[in-house]
């Protein structure tokens, strides 16, 4: 079982102390949103100098699933490519007779599950430029202030009830979080995404960690990035 490409595309950052910007203040929302996603593109063509490490690990109602490492880097064409490294966790075969089947059936019914799952976040990562800049416009957004960071709150971004969150640092210019409250089949079927961001040595920004949990079926998924190093010419 495995849910693969959940992959975000830096926009983001985090808060503390909040002092709450004028709700009316369209422009400055606006502002800050442009600024975001300047910075994302600058730091996205500096990130394409790198390769690196990714390893994914799924956990089922606290039952380690799957685990998976993959070289990064991007393609000329400017998408992603995963090459697989080692060999993954094979799952555990299900026994036979009546309590395989029924073993089976569950199987079946999580693999439908994680597709819908992933289709899900596939609505959230990376996030929609014009999506956010039509949330700010209906006035569903909000922006909170802290020492050197904005947090640019989103609501309703793709399902009522949902909240995206940026969170973005001025002074560096830097994104620092990007995070999902939402839910799949019901308000208590909840689905939550954390990303978390860090720095290169040359000051370059990426995705260092992405958690996702799923609370109704217990599915916990980790992808961290790590081991940069610059591709070789």
């Amino acid at each position: 079982m495995r849910i693969t490409k959940i992959c975000v595309v830096a926009m983001l950052a985090a808060p503390a102390m909040w002092a709450q910007e004028p709700a009316g203040d369209k422009a400055t929302f606006q502002q800050k949103l442009a600024e975001v996603k300047e910075a994302a593109a600058v730091n996205l063509t500096n990130l394409k100098k790198y390769q690196w490490l990714q390893t994914t690990q799924i956990e089922i109602k606290g039952d380690k699933k799957n685990e998976e490492m993959a070289q990064c880097r991007y393609g000329a064409d400017g998408k992603l490519q995963r090459t697989p490294v080692g060999t993954p966790t094979a799952p555990k075969e299900p026994p036979g007779g009546l309590k395989g089947k029924f073993a089976k059936k569950k199987i079946e019914e999580m693999k439908d599950y994680t597709e819908r799952l992933k289709s899900l976040i596939g609505h959230y990562a990376p996030p929609d430029p014009q999506r956010l800049k039509n949330v700010a416009q209906s006035g569903k957004a909000n922006l909170e202030r802290t020492a050197g960071v904005v947090t640019l709150t989103f609501q309703g971004y793709y399902k009522m009830g949902d909240t995206v969150e940026i969170a973005y640092d001025t002074g560096a210019k830097k994104l620092q979080s990007y995070n999902v409250n939402t839910y799949l089949d019901g308000p208590k079927d909840i689905v939550t995404m954390t990303n978390d961001f860090a720095n290169l040595p040359d000051g370059t920004n990426f995705l260092h960690q992405t958690v996702l949990d799923a609370t109704e079926k217990e599915i916990h998924i980790t992808r961290t990035n790590s081991g940069h190093s610059l591709i070789p010419n």
